[in-house]
């Protein structure tokens, strides 16, 4: 296994071509193990993986905390490679619900002061808004995080889950570096206007949900027994006969993954690092024995004949169901 590296635009840091999306580990996926997950995290920057992203509103800085001590009890040589990129502005109650985003500019260096605290660091590699704030135009969302670049307590900008539009109206505000949103085999909706945009920009792409939260894994079964707080549980891509239809798109995966000699994690994970090397995938593994596995899409190599036997197996828009439940939908952004 070999740990290439991939630039985070063209104003953005080198980072590894695979990064570890360390939400799983507090929040959304049901029971962690928390000294597990610190494993896997110091499994992952052993293995040469040195993008962490993480968001504040995990579990309320659960998440940020978890890393914090994951880099403290991390060699140092290691500690000194990783890279945290940060989402903030989702805000929560005490009973866990979700009330909104806030970009004021007052509220993300708010949110800054105490992610660093909590994540023990004196910077951000990359900090980004998770969700526009439908009331604060994003120059001034971004302008305060420019601010933040100046004064040292961030390095790079970023953005979460924006339309060509906004990507265009950030851009001419600061330099951004990097946009976060979902893609995998069957969330391609990138593809027709966002991707082209961030291409023209060189803004790159850390693209989450590879796996379709367990999705198109390769392990989840139509029997499975989830906890009220998993996410999946009202998730629309597992419910009934759209879980039936997308494990249907597992199977035909898995025959092609089975003629490589791969699983079916790594040839969907590998299908999302051959779109392009401005594209970084975030695993999200939780433990060792997953981190592994989707190691190993490093090590897969998709020929043009492989490409369309997976183009004919899981089409666009081949999946059942929206990536989210219909009021979360309302939030991602088109424009």
């Amino acid at each position: 296994m070999t740990m290439h590296t991939r630039t985070l635009g063209t104003t953005g840091p080198q980072v590894s071509a695979l990064g570890l999306g360390c939400m799983g580990m507090s929040a959304l996926y049901g029971e962690a193990d928390r000294a597990e997950s610190i494993a896997t995290i110091h499994a992952a920057l052993d293995a040469g993986i040195t993008l962490l992203d993480t968001g504040d509103f995990y579990a309320m800085g659960h998440n940020e905390m978890l890393i914090g001590e994951a880099l403290r009890t991390a060699p140092a040589a290691l500690r000194e490679k990783a890279q945290v990129s940060v989402k903030f502005g989702a805000l929560r109650d005490p009973d866990g619900a979700w009330s909104g985003y806030d970009g004021r500019p007052a509220a993300v260096k708010n949110f800054a002061a105490y992610s660093l605290q909590r994540l023990g660091v004196d910077h951000i590699d990359v900090y980004r808004i998770a969700r526009l704030d439908p009331d604060v135009p994003v120059e001034e969302t971004v302008g305060a995080i420019a601010e933040l670049v100046e004064k040292g307590y961030v390095r790079h900008i970023g953005l979460s889950e924006v339309g060509a539009a906004t990507i265009r109206r950030a851009a001419a505000t600061a330099p951004v570096s990097d946009l976060q949103i979902e893609y995998s085999l069957i969330s391609r909706g990138i593809e027709e206007e966002v991707l082209p945009t961030t291409r023209e920009l060189g803004i790159s792409v850390t693209a989450y949900g590879v796996l379709s939260r367990g999705l198109i894994s390769g392990h989840f079964t139509p029997d499975r027994r989830l906890a009220p707080n998993d996410f999946r549980a009202v998730s629309p891509r597992f419910q009934g006969e759209n879980l039936q239809h997308n494990l249907g798109l597992v199977e035909a995966l898995r025959a092609i993954a089975a003629q490589k000699g791969v699983t079916v994690a790594q040839i969907a994970i590998a299908w999302v690092l051959s779109r392009g090397e401005d594209i970084v995938p975030l695993v999200g593994a939780r433990t060792r024995e997953r981190l592994a596995e989707s190691l190993g899409a490093l090590d897969v190599t998709l020929d043009e004949a492989d490409l369309d036997a997976i183009e004919r197996a899981v089409p666009a828009d081949a999946a059942a169901g929206d990536r989210y439940p219909a009021a979360q939908m309302a939030h991602l952004g088109s424009k």
